[in-house]
């Protein structure tokens, strides 16, 4: 099971953290503040930080910008009620995700399963089926044929279908993990994307998007 780093300097918020965390099968490294979870992730393994914005030393943006040069992994901070400003800032420093205080622990242990699930799909490079190759780098589909370069988004959706052949994907599950638990938006924007994606790829028979009605979608198992 993933390791999940917490960084924060109310010991009650830590503790509560960890309780939730480890009841949900994960292991919990628990730092104080921001400098001794540098130290932590200087000499272990970690698959996801949680880490408060407002602590001594080294505070939450701080430590994300340090850690995102040289590590990537998923990072979800915790603000005060009313900072917005935090939001804004641990955005452009790197961050994934937040949770405004107070904070639900079960809303925040699925916030952590859904950051988790979407770097597994980026963390994988490229997916090959049949002669038709996606690489996540270039953004690329090709076949010894052609190659088709895709938007951002669209490429990431394809890429999450084709992972899973045969799966089916609800909308809710999409948004969640390529747009975020945040996202506000109309879950009917799967469908635009979809539109154009199959357009996009329509010259390559091994990549059929089938609509499963009422349900959502997924790439057919060829």
């Amino acid at each position: 099971m993933a390791t999940i780093l917490v960084v924060d300097d109310d010991p009650h918020i830590l503790k509560l953290i960890t309780l939730y965390l480890e009841n949900s099968h994960f292991t919990v490294v628990e730092a104080k503040d921001g400098q001794e979870a540098l130290d932590v992730v200087a000499h272990s393994k970690v698959d996801l930080m949680i880490a408060d914005v407002m602590m001594p030393r080294v505070d939450g943006i701080e430590l994300t910008q340090d850690i995102r040069r040289y590590l990537d992994i998923p990072i979800l901070l915790v603000t005060a009620k009313g900072e917005s400003i935090d939001k804004v800032k641990g955005f452009q420093a790197g961050s994934d995700d937040y949770l405004v205080k107070p904070f639900d622990p079960v809303e925040l242990v699925l916030r952590v399963k859904s950051l988790l699930k979407r770097y597994n799909v980026s963390s994988s490079k490229a997916i090959q089926l049949g002669d038709v190759k996606m690489d996540l780098d270039t953004l690329t589909v090709s076949s010894p044929e052609e190659a088709v370069q895709l938007k951002k988004r669209e490429f990431e959706l394809l890429f999450m279908l084709a992972g899973s052949p045969g799966r089916i994907f609800t909308r809710t599950q999409l948004i969640e993990s390529l747009w975020g638990m945040d996202y506000d938006g109309d879950e009917r924007t799967v469908d635009v994307h979809i539109k154009r994606l199959r357009q996009r790829i329509h010259s390559y028979p091994s990549l059929s998007i089938t609509t499963v009605r009422g349900l959502g979608y997924r790439l057919e198992d060829n």
